[in-house]
């Protein structure tokens, strides 16, 4: 016991995070676009330290010919003392940039136009040399001669996946710049197809997107789109804010012009440090990152998550007591979303923000025991991360769970777990072969169920040649479920259901045998048939029904596919809502009956 408490003791010494606040987009006088072209390198600096900046970066418009510039001064400078021929002035300059250089982290970058205007960042190691700067941006298709022209204009660049890449492969940090505006990859009503919207958020190489909306409280935030729950960008991304100063000052008569840490995120690190700093962004931990707030209490991220509820990627806790089934869920709920896509578990809270947290009274035996469930009763090995947090003055256990490198993975050796929106549910058996085709890097394809077949097993495919089951019309919601086929077999009744966050076929569901949604779409699906004159319809597609319980909302949307045919989708949610959905839902919400 007492070495456990040395040891505990000593990794809290070791594990101890600071909180810095960063600007990594910062313009200087080498954009040409520039606001305040007469403003030194050493005003943007002190700048920086008077709003109590961290860590900046420089960041002009396909160029470095700022960082180049700052260098070359310093370098004269050093130069001059050491020739004992500087004066005092000058002394004066050199003197205050090895003050700030000891306050502040600056760190080289860019950000270069990609093709169709779309801008990146592009952030290095503070010893990066200007030359290997220059050589990216080469690479980056930047033209030679308008390397130090800081224009947001030089032609046809690189490709945005490419542009990633090669930042990435270069060592550099890579951020899509204000991802949500204009001349962001993400930004709303630019005409490029949903396919290439996701491969431009979700691309392995890139590590951050800088928006806009960081603290924007409203539910479509960028931040919440990215958060993991949405079907078809499941990887979760790191969201900051930076300034993108092209002045020192905040313009005075337009707030929109923002000066040197006019938007400033804070990063939980050991150290100040670019290797610390890009660590932070390629590990699946979100609770290090928050806007920094300097008239209020800092950012709560654990409320914030408890505001967006329980959902694919995450889960709540108020209690760790094996007493109640509580330890057995929180494992259910490990194993589920390492079968998944990741996720986070918060213990001490309830996922209903207006109840005060409960907390956690003994934090380290409760990491002690879950730790030593997950290793004694999970296989293969999963390596979690369990971390201390505190909101609303009480602490509690955060636990990040990746997606598995190794799946199935399974509770007490026979138990395989996979997340379904808000819940962790056994998988059935073609789930079950998915999990191994994916760690076998094969594309999962399931057999058909033969009409002989009279097992209450589900199964699933990605593909299915039943000619009784009609392809799905095109631009279906991404969460719920639609019913395609009931039958009767040897007496007993017999659904096959389109998983839409998926678009898996889940054969030989009975209501014995559904889950949760499942079950509510088949007593739909029998009780209460669709009427299409109560249907309000926007074109061909048109509500239902929209049902809220707590503060989950859920919606039966319809839509008129071939011959006439209605495709109901029962049990959507808001994660599964777009384009034509979110313009239908828009202009009927609210009208509709609730259930």
């Amino acid at each position: 016991m007492r070495y456990r408490t040395v040891a505990r003791k000593y990794r809290s010494r070791r594990d101890k995070l600071n909180w810095y606040r960063i600007d990594l987009h910062l313009h200087t006088p080498a954009s040409n676009d520039y606001l305040e072209p007469k403003v030194t390198y050493l005003d943007i600096l002190r700048k920086a330290e008077v709003i109590g900046l961290d860590i900046i970066a420089f960041t002009d418009h396909n160029t470095v010919a700022g960082i180049s510039a700052l260098r070359r001064e310093i370098e004269d400078l050093y130069r001059l003392e050491q020739l004992k021929r500087i004066r005092r002035d000058e002394q004066e300059r050199l003197n205050e940039y090895r003050r700030l250089s000891e306050k502040i982290l600056l760190l080289p970058g860019f950000e270069l136009t990609a093709t169709f205007g779309f801008h990146i960042i592009g952030i290095f190691p503070p010893q990066t040399s200007v030359r290997e700067l220059e050589h990216v941006l080469l690479n980056l298709r930047v033209p030679s001669n308008l390397l130090d022209a800081g224009s947001t204009q030089v032609g046809a660049t690189v490709d945005v996946l490419t542009a990633y890449r090669i930042i990435n492969e270069a060592g550099g940090i890579v951020i899509a710049a204000h991802a949500n505006s204009t001349h962001g990859v993400a930004m709303q009503g630019f005409n490029f197809g949903g396919q290439t919207k996701i491969a431009y958020t979700q691309d392995p190489n890139l590590h951050v997107l800088e928006v806009t909306d960081l603290e924007s409280r409203r539910r479509n935030r960028t931040a919440n789109f990215y958060n993991g729950s949405k079907p078809e960008y499941p990887r979760r991304m790191h969201c900051i804010q930076g300034s993108d100063a092209h002045r020192v000052n905040q313009d005075s008569y337009d707030k929109n012009r923002l000066g040197v840490g006019g938007r400033i995120t804070e990063v939980g690190l050991k150290e100040r440090s670019f290797e610390a700093l890009k660590a932070l962004f390629m590990k699946n931990d979100f609770s290090k990152t928050r806007p920094f707030r300097a008239t209020q209490a800092p950012f709560d991220h654990v409320l914030t998550a408890r505001q967006q509820g329980t959902n694919i990627v995450q889960g709540f806790y108020e209690t760790v007591n094996r007493r109640g089934g509580h330890l057995d869920a929180i494992l259910y709920d490990v194993c589920a979303f390492a079968n998944t896509n990741g996720g986070t578990l918060y213990i001490g809270v309830s996922n209903n923000s207006n109840k005060p947290a409960v907390g956690i009274t003994k934090p380290n035996e409760a990491i002690d025991l879950i730790r030593s469930e997950v290793e004694k009763r999970i296989t293969p090995p999963l390596e979690i991360q369990i971390e201390r947090q505190e909101t609303q003055g009480k602490k509690i256990l955060q636990i990040s769970i990746p997606l598995g490198v190794d799946p199935p993975y399974a509770i007490d050796e026979n138990k395989i777990y996979v997340r379904d929106e808000t819940d962790a549910n056994l998988a059935v058996r073609d789930e079950i072969v998915a999990l191994v085709k994916r760690n076998l890097k094969t594309e999962a394809v399931a057999p058909v169920p033969k009409e002989t077949q009279s097992s209450d097993e589900a199964t699933s495919s990605t593909e299915d040649s039943d000619p009784k089951i009609e392809t799905s019309p095109s631009g279906a919601p991404k969460t719920g479920v639609e019913i395609i086929i009931r039958e009767e077999r040897r007496g007993k009744i017999y659904y096959s259901l389109r998983d839409l966050r998926n678009g898996n076929i889940v054969h030989n569901v009975t209501k014995k045998s559904a889950r949760k949604l499942w079950q509510y779409a088949l007593n739909e699906y029998e009780t209460n048939i669709v009427d299409e004159k109560e249907v309000t319809w926007q074109g061909e597609i048109g509500l239902w029904k929209k049902q809220q319980r707590g503060e989950q909302v859920r919606f039966d949307l319809v839509k008129r596919g071939q011959n006439d045919r209605l495709h109901v989708y029962y049990g959507v949610t808001y994660d599964g809502i777009d384009g034509i959905w979110q313009t239908l839902l828009d202009s009927v919400e609210g009208v509709k009956r609730e259930t």
